[in-house]
């Protein structure tokens, strides 16, 4: 009985765990042999919080048996509904009460971490398996299959035997409030599995199970209608106990006994468990680690400006489908301005709508720099004196808002994904690639090909093109400023790919790089070699590949082609070098693991960063006039790939430690060539250049100009034309004579 009632009292404590949105009360089981032999009832006050957390539909009962899930229907897309008159309010919405929130009816627990891969392989065991790749591990939700049914990584847990006795079991570890169960079908492209209906029994020590009641009858949940679409079931009155099973009863009929799951439930204190007591890893910084909509997101934005406005400036690059601006944070000592030799940074998160971590990690770094900075840390102070930085934490805002509006747990692995046109915005861009690679065939010397400012085909600029004006955005957004560096962040998987991500005639998979691969590489292990989980060597595999024999990192035509992807538009369009960091296992985390993914990344996203500052960079300037000399074109020898100037003649070339030959010209100017020597010190070697302009280009300016040629030009084109006349009597007197020696010999 002393035990029961330091459970009680420890149930008690819930408050900072169980959240529902509205103040009611709610009864909670406890399993026999943990209470008096009679059972306990215990009420508790549920707190109202604003929405980040797993959440049913609006108005679902907390007592009803399952809560099911509807399909999306792009026809009555809530998105869609408001339309622009959303954004025609965004000021005044601003202004709302901040107390308005959703209101929820259901305990608020977060999953025990079956996705996220918290809950260990040992912690899950099985009655059967058909064999080890459909093995219990296999049972988390979203995990994802290869192509090949029938190997080790198969997309779910399928058990040996079609009865009702199957079951897959989850061990909390600790004693746990359970609230409710997600769950899925099996993920294959060759089969289709999945569970109609099942019960859930609740034990402490894994032997004696007591079954989920409904009343006095046993709970029947309903289970998925298709393998994708996540069903969740709340239990009729959350029980507390350490183990949890989920007993399939129905099946497809086509098919066999096969699922994915999550468990939902919250930590409760136990003075006598015998495992310790470890607290769980969290973040130190003062951050608003939540998932934000739209909505949210503009204002916590508009914080940030208000907070740090020296050094903040927000704004728009262009507007979605459904008419959400795309909002971009500058953070910079002297924001709205390009300032000559300081590079341009950027980073670009929700290109697809439902991998929210990315988005949530660049609405954390934006108030982490301001914070920071405003106490004087030397270096975030550096990272932004130095150093324009961009941040577009939303590409993708319509697809967010339909994954944000199912929540973390139940978006599945693709609603959200595309655009509000059902466009896959990393595929949408120029396909570059196959324009250089086609021209370097027929001209036969790949040196007589253009390799870089490639331009954008005729057929993309129509405006009947299949081109999602999110993407026509970002195109602008990166013609109108000179970046450097930057990265695209994405979530289903732990790795980091660099260019290219197309290959060469599409082949599935290639490995495809580039003229840069060797500094690619150093980006991407830059990020990786940082990130806390990825250098785990005994990390579990996120789906069906492991990267860990990469270094965690890989080209991205290795892993699998991308034609028209942001990086390697980007990398042959303009000078900026990108790599695509997938965040975490888990698309769309729960609220709760937020700090510890910011934790996760955060050394990463600033070391990132501040490797824009490898390399050379400089002013091309002209000699008479001192002026900045815009899309000179430098040419480092034994690379293959060129860049351009800035509007101020200013450049930055990324590069390795080493000792290079940089050529530079300009049209209307004689190429100038400099030895640049890059140290292994993490900031640029200043090569500046100084260019003469050709006698013509002299000649040219003053016949627009039509002011009177000085002697010495004219002195300097006589010498030329005298030059250029001896050259082509030579080479007229040596065809002369080839042409005669043909005669003899015939």
């Amino acid at each position: 009985m002393e035990k029961s009632l330091c459970i009680l009292a420890s149930l008690l404590s819930l408050g900072g765990l169980i959240h529902g949105a509205e103040s009611t009360t709610e009864s909670f089981s406890f399993l026999s042999n943990y209470t008096t032999p009679a059972s306990v009832e215990w009420t508790v006050t549920v707190e109202e919080r604003s929405r980040d957390r797993v959440t049913p539909t609006a108005g679902t009962k907390l007592f009803s048996s399952t809560v099911k899930e509807k399909q999306h229907d792009s026809k009555e897309n809530p998105v869609a509904r408001e339309g622009n008159n959303r954004v025609d309010k965004e000021e005044e919405e601003d202004r709302e009460d901040p107390k308005t929130k959703d209101k929820k009816a259901e305990l608020d627990c977060p999953p025990l971490g079956l996705e996220s891969l918290r809950v260990d392989d040992s912690q899950i065991r099985a009655s059967s398996y058909q064999r080890m790749g459909l093995g219990p591990h296999r049972g988390r939700l979203n995990i994802q299959s290869g192509i090949e049914d029938g190997d080790q990584y198969d997309g779910a847990w399928c058990a040996e035997f079609k009865d009702q006795h199957q079951w897959l079991e989850v061990d909390a570890v600790h004693l746990t409030l359970f609230t409710g169960v997600i769950l899925q079908g099996r993920n294959s492209i060759w089969s289709w599995d999945w569970v109609e209906t099942y019960k859930v029994q609740l034990s402490n020590d894994s032997v004696e199970w007591q079954t989920c009641m409904n009343g006095t009858q046993e709970a029947i949940f309903e289970g998925n209608q298709n393998p994708e679409a996540p069903v969740l079931g709340l239990l009729p009155v959350p029980t507390v106990a350490r183990f949890i099973r989920i007993n399939p009863q129905t099946w497809y009929s086509n098919g066999t006994i096969c699922l994915r799951a999550e468990i939902l439930g919250c930590r409760v204190h136990d003075p006598e468990d015998m495992y310790p007591d470890h607290q769980e890893r969290g973040s130190m910084d003062n951050l608003d680690f939540r998932h934000h909509n739209y909505k949210e997101m503009r204002k916590l934005m508009k914080s940030v400006t208000e907070e740090c406005p020296d050094i903040t400036r927000i704004y728009t690059i262009g507007k979605s489908y459904m008419g959400l601006k795309l909002y971009v944070m500058e953070i910079s000592d002297n924001p709205g301005k390009h300032e000559v030799g300081e590079p341009e940074f950027r980073y670009v998160a929700g290109m697809h709508g439902n991998e929210a971590l990315g988005r949530e990690l660049v609405l954390n770094l934006m108030q982490y720099l301001c914070k920071e900075y405003k106490k004087g840390t030397q270096r975030v102070v550096r990272l932004v004196t130095e150093t324009r930085i961009h941040l577009l934490p939303s590409m993708n805002p319509d697809g967010h808002e339909v994954a944000y509006k199912k929540g973390s747990e139940l978006a599945g692995w693709a609603e959200g994904r595309y655009s509000y046109e059902g466009i896959d915005l990393n595929h949408n861009f120029p396909d570059l690639n196959s324009i250089m690679w086609d021209a370097q065939e027929a001209a036969g010397d790949a040196s007589k090909v253009s390799n870089h400012y490639i331009p954008i085909p005729e057929y993309y600029t129509q405006e009947d093109a299949m081109v999602a004006p999110e993407t026509r955005a970002v195109i602008s957004w990166m013609q109108d400023i000179p970046f450097v560096l930057s990265a695209n962040l994405h979530g289903g998987d732990l790795v980091v790919t660099y260019p290219f991500d197309c290959t060469r005639d599409w082949a599935p998979h290639e490995d495809t790089p580039t003229a840069d691969n060797s500094f690619f590489r150093w980006l991407a292990t830059v990020y990786a070699s940082t990130h806390l989980v990825l250098v785990n060597p005994d990390r579990r595999i996120c789906h069906y590949e492991d990267f860990q024999m990469h270094n965690n990192i890989i080209n991205g035509g290795a892993w699998h082609t991308v034609p028209g992807s942001m990086n390697d538009f980007s990398y042959l369009h303009t000078n900026c070098f990108e790599v695509t960091v997938e965040l975490s296992c888990d698309k769309f985390p729960h609220a709760s693991e937020l700090p510890v993914e910011w934790e996760n990344n955060k050394e990463s996203l600033l070391i990132y960063m501040e490797q824009v500052h490898r390399g050379i960079k400089g002013v091309i300037r002209d000699k008479t006039t001192k002026q900045g000399i815009e899309n000179a074109i430098i040419k480092v020898e034994d690379h293959n790939h060129d860049i351009r100037s800035a509007a101020n003649g200013d450049y930055w070339r990324l590069l390795n430690p080493g000792e290079y030959k940089v050529v530079v010209w300009a049209e209307g100017y004689f190429p100038s060539m400099r030895h640049c020597h890059v140290g292994m010190e993490p900031h640029p070697t200043i090569c500046d250049f100084t260019l003469i302009k050709t006698p013509i280009q002299r000649l040219k300016e003053l016949r627009a100009k039509g002011e009177k040629i000085p002697k010495d030009l004219q002195l300097r084109l006589r010498a030329l034309r005298m030059r250029k006349l001896r050259a082509s009597t030579k080479a007229i007197n040596r065809r002369r004579k080839s042409q005669m020696r043909r005669a003899r010999s015939s």
